[in-house]
């Protein structure tokens, strides 16, 4: 009883934002607009279903197998945390400095390949599943006093899932109706922020592990 009244309303809305910057919609939309903009509206809506229910999946299995994997593997969550850091300031430095130019040798190799494949790799993982989700889901798995807790997990996981589905579908309705040049500037800011919260993820990470002690404010 002492473990349900701790589940507060700020332990709630902590781990819903959590959630929301790791397996929301803010880093999958735009490259998800640009892979499918040249789609038919049946292929657009195949790749979201296949995009969605791939990263739902992934995070349920580790939610529920993350700390099973940190005892398995030997890693601890700081570790986690410094690699997780790393992969995302790869991306944020791939969405900062990318070439968008419509001419380039890229956008066609990217157009033959199999939408359903483009779905799963990279739009469900690491767009929408991104390393800030698999730290957060992971650690949590591992950290989870009670069942309680893993209970109120899923369930905000659940409401983050709803919202993408919500903002993906009026995506792929609005997206003819969209500027390109305002989701290239949208994608840039976007890669500031998430380069950001790379480097936090590392400290955290060197933190966890004892490298170095970082202050509170």
């Amino acid at each position: 009883m002492k473990e349900l009244e701790s589940l507060d309303a700020a332990f709630v809305i902590d781990t819903f934002l959590l959630l929301l910057i790791g397996i929301g919609p803010k880093i999958a939309l735009v490259p998800f607009l640009e892979t499918t903009r040249q789609m038919p509206e049946a292929i657009k809506r195949r790749v979201l279903r296949k995009m969605l229910t791939t990263a739902a999946t992934v995070a349920v299995l580790l939610l529920i197998l993350g700390g099973v994997l940190t005892r398995l593997l030997h890693f601890s969550p700081g570790a986690l945390g410094i690699a997780s850091g790393i992969i995302l300031l790869i991306i944020a430095v791939t969405m900062i400095l990318g070439s968008h130019d419509e001419n380039s040798d890229r956008r066609p190799a990217e157009e033959d390949q199999d939408p359903m494949r483009v779905a799963v790799f990279p739009l469900a993982v690491p767009y929408l599943l991104n390393p800030a989700g698999i730290v957060v889901l992971v650690t949590s798995s591992a950290e989870a006093s009670s069942v309680s807790v893993i209970a109120v997990f899923v369930g905000v996981l659940i409401v983050v899932l709803a919202f993408d589905v919500v903002v993906f579908r009026w995506a792929v309705k609005v997206s003819s109706h969209l500027d390109p040049g305002r989701m290239l500037v949208t994608e840039k800011i976007f890669g500031f922020l998430l380069a950001a919260l790379a480097v936090q993820l590392m400290l955290n990470g060197l933190s966890d592990v004892g490298v170095i002690h970082l202050t509170s404010h």
